[in-house]
């Protein structure tokens, strides 16, 4: 049944005084969240008539604007209930990564790896709810590039540097999943089918699919795909992990390497760089954080935000474990591929990889249309093409998402070490978008709140929220150091090995 809303905007009531968010509402959401003060002025006006950047205005009286002005167009964007929400949120999370996870397992060992992704999945719990409620208290953000301006005092090169880390890290997860799809069209055909220039072709058919499944303009019309694209991935990942375990050999089995060997901690000779490598390829699976402001910005009811974040991250914890575990379990470390479809037979990997098509679209169609969105709105904010069907509209709109596209697929084709220079920018950009971010906006909240934690709010909480965000911030700093170094190396090590190949390379990617 479709969803039915009021005619008239929600209204909250304002409250009176701030505090810090406590209680059950301050984790979950729901109508008795407490929205604090502001931490700046608006940064983005809410129409032509509210210009003053020092404007009064309380969040909840300007949500209230936005759902009003937006009541007779024919878009409407703020339409996205808590369940379309977290479709999309599954959609961005129930992806081809998770077949990953059991090959950082055989790095780390079944016991750490299994630590550290319940971990993982709790510090992004964690962050995104600041981050939820940062967006709580300025509803007129769009985006984390207005987030970027306003954490770092409204400075207009916070929003150019963040602007400029959004649109590239966007870009090359699209370029990804060209090669994606290019991967599962050669694996399909194998590496001798006679077709020209094979991968640089299917990488194209790919692109072409890619921009037609990024036409639809909101979010609440993606969550339906979406919500396949979760379904799809799925059944691909069950699928996987049950042939893993009725195969009579993993693939590449040969008496010489023996019977898989399950390890419950790190093989003697495991490398830093191969530790740190396999520690952030369950990180950047985790770290999204990059999209939630302009999923927030679509929802009705932003209250609500929490429970489809809630509900994401317990399926997230049960299925990036049960998945990575087992498949790890039946492969073992001396045949282990990454994504993990590598280490079935033929037959089992072609059936199982398949289901994941939804998702090789989908989830490059997410990043494209949130960057396309980043700029459309700031083309057409106050004009009648962007919540009318209109031809400049949506001939922009169509126009802007092919560019992404076309960069897309011209970057992930182009640079020889694309797989490694994208780790290398998940290093630079992830802890910014996943780590360093919310730290700082975690304590420019409390100081709004009137108690900076660690200083002047002495209660266990303030403390321990207080002592918790510096190890965020540090531990985004050791992403940006650490990470990038083992990101450089690898980059290193496959010049050294010869490995690298050629831009534009016909040869087969396929598994």
């Amino acid at each position: 049944m479709a969803e039915k809303y009021s005619e008239s905007p929600s209204r909250y009531d304002v409250e009176d005084g701030t505090s810090i968010p406590h209680g059950w509402s301050a984790w979950f959401g729901g109508p008795r969240v407490r929205i604090g003060p502001r931490i700046a002025p608006q940064i983005v006006p809410v129409n032509e008539e509210i210009r003053d950047s020092n404007s009064e205005l309380s969040s909840d009286a300007i949500l209230n604007k936005q759902l009003e002005e937006e009541s007779g167009n024919a878009i409407q964007y703020r339409t996205c209930s808590w369940q379309k929400t977290a479709a999309l949120l599954f959609s961005e999370y129930i992806c081809l990564a998770i077949m990953s996870f059991p090959w950082s397992y055989s790095i780390l060992g079944l016991v750490p790896g299994l630590i550290l992704t319940v971990v993982q999945a709790l510090i992004v719990l964690y962050t995104s709810i600041v981050l939820w409620e940062f967006c709580l208290r300025h509803p007129e953000v769009r985006d984390v590039c207005d987030i970027g301006q306003m954490l770092f005092w409204g400075q207009k090169w916070a929003w150019y540097f963040t602007a400029v880390m959004f649109i590239l890290n966007n870009t090359f997860i699209q370029g990804l999943h060209i090669l994606i799809g290019a991967k599962y069209l050669n694996t399909m055909v194998g590496p001798n089918a006679s077709i020209s220039c094979q991968t640089v072709s299917f990488s194209a058919i790919v692109s072409v699919i890619c921009w037609f499944s990024s036409l639809p303009r909101t979010f609440s019309m993606l969550s339906k795909l979406g919500t396949a694209s979760a379904a799809f991935t799925f059944i691909s990942v069950i699928l996987a992990t049950i042939f893993a375990g009725i195969e009579d050999h993993p693939a590449g089995f040969d008496t010489d390497h023996g019977n898989p060997i399950v390890t419950a901690v790190p093989i003697l000779g495991t490398t830093f760089v191969s530790g740190l490598g396999a520690f952030l390829n369950i990180s950047y699976t985790f770290i999204g954080q990059i999209t939630l402001p302009s999923f927030i910005a679509e929802m009705r009811e932003p209250r609500d935000f929490p429970k489809a974040l809630w509900a994401c991250t317990i399926l997230e914890i049960l299925v990036f474990s049960i998945v990575g575990a087992v498949t790890y379990a039946f492969v073992g470390n001396q045949y282990m591929t990454s994504p993990a479809f590598g280490s079935l037979i033929p037959l089992y990997k072609k059936i199982s990889f398949s289901f994941m098509i939804p998702t090789i679209i989908f989830l490059g169609v997410l990043y494209a249309s949130v960057s396309a969105r980043f700029i459309f709105f700031r083309i057409f904010q106050h004009s009648r093409h962007k919540s009318e069907h209109t031809v400049v509209g949506w001939a922009s709109w169509a126009a802007i998402l092919l560019s992404t596209w076309i960069v897309a697929f011209v970057i992930a084709n182009s640079i020889p070490f694309f797989n490694s220079l994208l780790s290398l920018m998940s290093s630079l950009f992830d802890s910014f978008f996943g780590f360093i971010f919310w730290g700082v906006a975690y304590f420019r909240m409390r100081k709004a709140d009137g108690a900076v934690a660690l200083l002047r709010d002495r209660s266990l909480r303030g403390w321990f929220e207080g002592i918790l965000n510096v190890i965020i911030i540090l531990t985004g700093l050791f992403f940006l150091s650490a990470g990038t170094y083992a990101s450089v190396q690898g980059i290193l090590d496959e010049f050294a090995l010869g490995t690298v190949g050629s831009a534009f390379q016909c040869a087969s990617n396929g598994i």
